[in-house]
């Protein structure tokens, strides 16, 4: 039941971190990696949202923050 959720977490882990890196990096890839980080945090977002529990509820505010935090670093 939860394997997508767990999943999805793992990965905006993992887009956030390689996110962060390019930007410190200057690199030119950078506004594309926050664009599909912004993608995969709101999906985990939706997914999480899905969930009832109180630690899933707070992952998806903060997926949903971070999300929209990368929109505004890729703009």
């Amino acid at each position: 039941m939860m394997a997508r959720c767990i999943q999805l977490d793992m990965e905006c882990a993992a887009a956030c971190y390689a996110a962060a890196q390019l930007m410190s990096l200057g690199s030119a890839y950078a506004a594309d990696m926050c664009r599909l980080c912004a993608d995969i945090c709101e999906e985990c977002g939706r997914e999480c949202s899905r969930h009832d529990n109180e630690h899933c509820n707070e992952c998806a505010a903060a997926c949903w923050e971070c999300g929209n935090e990368c929109r505004t670093m890729a703009a």
